[in-house]
């Protein structure tokens, strides 16, 4: 077992954990490691700074859809939040405000991409190439997340637009907005927030829309001083806000569930907040979803509408043909003009680019194992792929509530995982193939009649390539921390170096 780092002639550097990314997920799983005595570990990051998701999406208006207060750990609380709905910057902040509290900044290793990451049967390690060096661990543990790698869309002729384009993830903060003529491709969670800020640039704004969101009220506001100095005071006030939010969340899941007289409710509630918004009849015609409310993510916004009122904004529901030059072409033959071109079409979320880059015992790749959808034991360990756990991964997102609630599930897995490898005195776990069968035919079961599935929506949710539910957990939160947040370790094999010392049932 891999106890102490050490280095091999300078070119290996060999822990006994190598964590890939260093969002929420790779942050929040080296704090705990670091608190449970782990000090062997690494985290790999390809950015030469820390903050995922949040890092990345520096788009103006960028802010979170989750309740501040919920959207953080419960291990370290933040009682200084500004606002109910903290901005991106805040969010960083505090994700950097962790880390360095943590004491884990020592174990990042910034500008190392993932290069390959190969299973050595015969050593019982992972071989990990980066662009910055080797490394050996006995575990390994993928932190990449579903929001890493922004998605184009394919359009004939994007990639040879000859104005100024770009990725909302990847925003041009020197690219001249000002009195331009600017098209955002996409109407999701964050072009929601894009939206309204180029309004108020653009010499002329285009939407290019494929489907309608559904849009509810932002019920947000800043914190009083005086609340924040009762959180701080007080950590019972807000671990009671927390409770508060969480179950809150949780009340939503029944509509997702497709249960009528909540899909109801909720569909009222945004189609009413369209009506008051917008009351041209054309106009609220076309921002009017044609599928159940929840099948794709709900919305929160008190100004995207209203944008659509300003004489500056044009919306388009007519599917982009091609695009040739500056010109984007719609299917009808009407183009645009353009100087900017944004693209807001979200990530590659149901074919993780990681998966290709990992092979297990066999030499399979993770990619070739997940040909016919992501799927993993307790949405974290995959047969084949030894030693290696996947954090927030298959089945792992939510309809409703927050991530970090599923994260710190998995940080609680992962560290039962390797206790009880410990105290087997196991260099070697996987998960036996009937176990994450059986989960992944569970998973199947509880996603049939949710409107992910019967929503009549075309979603990341779903693997377009067999219709299965992959990447949403189609359950309460409080079932996923009761089947993912307890390792299990009747499903597993463990083995030391020469012998079996556990079988998976």
């Amino acid at each position: 077992m891999i106890t102490d780092r050490v280095l091999s002639n300078e070119t290996v550097e060999r822990h006994r954990v190598v964590i890939v990314g260093s969002g929420f997920s790779g942050v929040g799983m080296a704090i705990k490691l670091k608190q449970q005595g782990e000090d062997s570990f690494v985290v790999l990051e390809r950015e030469s700074a820390l903050g995922g998701t949040w890092r990345d999406n520096t788009y103006p208006g960028a802010a979170c859809d989750i309740q501040s207060h919920l959207y953080s750990f419960s291990f370290m609380p933040n009682p200084k939040w500004s606002r109910v709905y903290a901005p991106q910057g805040e969010i960083l902040d505090y994700i950097q405000d962790c880390a360095r509290e943590g004491g884990v900044m020592p174990h990042m290793r910034f500008d190392s991409e993932l290069r390959s990451a190969e299973w050595d049967e015969s050593r019982r390690v992972w071989r990990i190439s980066t662009s910055s060096g080797e490394y050996e661990s006995e575990v390994l543990i993928s932190a990449a997340g579903h929001l890493s790698d922004p998605k184009y869309p394919a359009i004939d002729g994007i990639e040879e637009f000859s104005g100024t384009i770009f990725h909302s993830a990847r925003w041009d903060h020197d690219a001249q907005l000002e009195g331009k003529r600017i098209g955002v491709i996409g109407t999701g969670a964050s072009a929601i927030q894009i939206v309204p800020e180029m309004a108020k640039v653009a010499g002329q704004l285009t939407v290019f829309q494929r489907s309608a969101p559904y849009v509810v009220p932002r019920m947000d506001r800043e914190y009083t001083g005086a609340e924040k100095s009762m959180f701080e005071r007080l950590p019972e006030t807000a671990k009671d806000l927390r409770r508060e939010l969480f179950w809150s969340n949780e009340a939503r899941f029944p509509q997702r569930r497709g249960i009528e007289t909540f899909i109801d409710k909720v569909t009222s509630l945004a189609l009413g907040h369209l009506e008051e918004q917008v009351r041209d009849e054309g106009l609220r015609a076309k921002l009017t979803p044609d599928y159940s409310i929840g099948c794709k993510r709900i919305l929160i916004s008190n100004v995207y509408f209203p944008t659509y009122l300003r004489d500056n904004v044009e919306l388009e529901t007519t599917g982009i043909d091609r695009i040739d030059g500056n010109r984007v072409v719609l299917r009808d033959g009407k183009s645009h003009e353009l100087d900017v071109l944004i693209v807001s079409t979200g990530f590659e979320a149901s074919d993780l680019p990681i998966s290709y880059l990992i092979r297990g015992a066999s030499g399979q790749l993770l990619s070739d194992h997940w040909a016919g959808g992501e799927q993993a034991y307790a949405c974290s360990t995959v047969n084949g792929f030894p030693n290696l756990f996947i954090m927030n991964g298959p089945n792992s997102g939510l309809g409703a509530g927050s991530i970090i609630f599923v994260i710190e599930c998995q940080i609680n897995y992962i560290l039962g995982a390797l206790r009880e490898m410990r105290e087997r005195e196991s260099n070697r776990i996987e998960v036996s193939r009937e176990a994450e069968q059986e989960f992944v035919e569970m998973v199947n079961r509880k996603a049939q009649g949710t409107v992910w599935i019967d929503g009549g929506c075309k979603s990341w949710y779903v693997d377009q390539r067999n219709g299965r539910l992959t990447t949403i957990w189609p359950d309460f939160m409080s079932h996923f921390r009761q089947l993912n947040g307890v390792f299990n370790p009747d499903a597993y094999a463990f083995e030391n170096e020469h012998e079996l010392v556990g079988t998976a049932r």
